[in-house]
């Protein structure tokens, strides 16, 4: 792999992205495997502390990077790639390890699943037929309003259910912007 190449693909947002994708498997262990050996004489509450902490570090290197590559013209297709990837796991891990501790309701989590697959299809889709779907200001909003929800719903602190139902809603709006899009830029 030449300089070049290998410079554009280790620039710092995507190493960012990277350690974002490695962090979302450790927070889901903390939340889900809690009588595993390894935290042995670990009370639950320091280990919703140690997830939320890691949430956090995680959700913020997804602010940087983007600003990073933009800022800097550091945007690449491995970028483009791995961003939403390392969001997705991030989230994911988050609210099945909610949903496996009862903290988060099940019917919410499947509609944000479903839609996450959904639109990640359509976007395979659009990538086939040459269609650029940028992310709207409308999925950027559903990404935080998601990352506030399970932050409050890890803590346990109060209108964590409420941030949820919203993050419900902007997924799905966002979602609908997605197919709306495709389909007025799909040639059939």
């Amino acid at each position: 792999m030449s300089q070049l190449s290998q410079s554009k693909i280790l620039n710092i947002p995507n190493v960012l992205a990277f350690i974002r994708l490695m962090l979302a498997p450790v927070m889901f262990f903390l939340i889900v495997d809690r009588d595993n050996s390894l935290l042995q004489g670990i009370h639950y509450t320091w280990l919703d502390y140690l997830a939320t902490f890691i949430f956090v570090l995680a959700s913020a290197t997804d602010f940087f990077d983007g600003y990073i590559a933009r800022t800097f013209d550091q945007v690449t297709t491995m970028g483009k790639i791995l961003d939403p990837l390392a969001d997705k796991m991030l989230t994911l891990a988050g609210f099945l390890g909610l949903m496996m501790l009862d903290r988060a309701s099940s019917w919410a989590i499947f509609f944000i699943l479903t839609r996450e697959l959904f639109i990640t299809g359509l976007r395979v889709s659009a990538v086939d037929q040459g269609i650029d779907i940028a992310a709207s200001w409308t999925g950027k909003v559903k990404t935080v309003v998601q990352m506030i929800a399970i932050g409050f719903l890890l803590m346990e602190w109060p209108g964590g259910e409420i941030l949820l139902w919203i993050a419900v809603a902007l997924t799905l709006y966002s979602g609908y912007e997605y197919v709306r899009d495709f389909f007025i830029k799909a040639k059939f």
